[in-house]
């Protein structure tokens, strides 16, 4: 054998799968296609990450980078009328509430060198074009991206984690991939100087601003000069932009959106307009014999609550725990990684619910409805800040409040908000606009 494991990209996922795997004594080789550092998109963490940063060692070197602190979330209607503050200390589950926001590719390149450092064998510009099994253990053919004249070869080894993201290796290879039709949704983004800030510790904390069309904008300051701004469009209401500029898109996003419009009326477009299509998606199956998923690999929501990269530091610790259980209980098989599987999936579907839910009025009705039971958004922030599996008190106040959701489409205990009644009026105009 080359190696004990070898990890398939080297992204957040990856990177702390294989970081911990090394500080666990096992041979890990892990091939990147890509050269660090690179852009990514998807740049505000939540506060269950420091666990994460713990377990693998990277904790002090994440505090000395100097990024943004993050200590929870401000969400407001497309006319910021309404203020719903979101802070993590507030939540009863959350042990350290402080986490950050990250420009992806400082961060992780950061990730990436310490699992270097920690003694895997990165390769960058390696590209695994395939992974065959046998009873013995996994033959994965690789490419050497900077010399594509050069054959292919093989690495060996008796295990497999495919954190490749969203374009999966193994999961196109098994047809797992799940797309979720209720989120089919379009984001479009930039980065912009000169928006102004909030005050104090709230300075660094993310902007979730909720469109009448029950789509939403994104401001997260992920350096003191640059904001990341994204509007995330369900597809109906993305068609009557179809024939723009995406640079059109956005500015049209924006002056549709009041709130945004003011954050932005003095800021400045500071990187190209990029545009993700239809990202969320599950699996049927997370892990199998001698492989497992991690991160994007496995499945990823809609980021209006920011789950993505939290997900993948945490599926990646996950991954490495059980691949290092399995190993040294010489059982490689799906049987072994059943609970790994299980765990994922569970994680998911508890998300899900909620970034669903964010997408219906009536969710957002009770959202932004004055005065909250506070018991109840607290344990509400207890998810929000990536604890999805909070105390059971917590669980039952999350449960009452979707009780509630599901009894305000039918009485109207909560004041209905504009995008209820505005909508289709708001996507005409929109239409109208695009045709002129």
């Amino acid at each position: 054998m080359d190696c004990d494991v070898i990890v398939i990209g080297g992204g957040p996922a990856g990177s702390t799968a294989a970081t911990w795997l090394a500080r666990a004594g096992h041979r890990v080789v892990l091939c990147e296609r890509d050269r660090f550092p690179r852009f990514h998109i998807g740049e505000s963490l939540l506060a269950s990450v420091n666990d994460v940063f713990r377990a693998i060692g990277i904790d002090a070197a994440i505090r000395a980078a100097g990024f943004p602190q993050k200590w929870g979330a401000t969400f407001m209607p497309a006319d910021g009328s309404i203020e719903r503050y979101l802070d993590f200390a507030t939540a009863p589950d959350v042990d350290l509430p402080q986490t950050w926001q990250v420009p992806r590719a400082a961060f992780d390149r950061l990730l990436l060198s310490h699992a270097a450092s920690c003694g895997v064998d990165v390769r960058e510009r390696h590209r695994v074009l395939g992974v065959a099994f046998d009873a013995d253990g996994v033959s994965a053919t690789v490419q050497r991206a900077d010399d594509a004249a050069e054959a292919p070869f093989q690495i060996r080894a008796r295990v497999v984690v495919d954190a490749s993201g969203r374009g999966s290796l193994l999961s196109r290879t098994f047809n797992l991939r799940v797309d979720e039709p209720r989120l089919a949704n379009i984001a479009v983004f930039s980065h912009y100087s000169g928006v102004p800030r909030q005050e104090g510790r709230r300075a660094g904390d993310i902007r979730i601003v909720a469109r009448r069309d029950l789509g939403w904008f994104w401001l997260i300051p992920i350096s003191d000069e640059l904001t990341s701004v994204g509007v995330v469009l369900p597809r109906a209401d993305f068609t009557p932009f179809a024939a723009l500029a995406h640079e059109q898109v956005l500015e049209r996003a924006i002056a549709d959106t009041p709130a945004v419009a003011q954050l932005l009326a003095n800021a400045r477009r500071e990187w190209p307009v990029r545009v993700e299509r239809d990202f969320s998606f599950g699996s049927r199956a997370y892990a199998g014999d001698r492989w497992l998923l991690a991160g994007d690999a496995g499945s990823f929501l809609d980021p209006v609550f920011s789950t993505g990269v939290a997900i993948a530091l945490e599926s990646g610790l996950e991954a490495a725990q059980a691949v290092d259980a399995a190993l040294r209980a010489g059982d490689l098989s799906a049987r072994r990684f059943a609970r790994y599987a299980t765990r994922q999936r569970q994680r998911f579907l508890s998300f899900r619910r909620f970034v669903v839910g964010f997408y219906t009025p009536e969710f957002r009705d009770l959202f932004f409805a004055d005065d909250p039971p506070p018991r109840m958004f607290r344990s509400l922030v207890s998810v929000f800040a990536g604890y999805w599996r909070p105390s059971l008190t917590s669980r039952l106040w999350i449960d009452a409040f979707f009780f509630l959701v599901w009894l305000q489409r039918w009485i109207a205990f909560a004041p209905r908000q504009t995008w209820r009644s505005e909508e289709a009026a708001h996507t005409r105009t929109v239409s109208q606009r695009a045709d002129s």
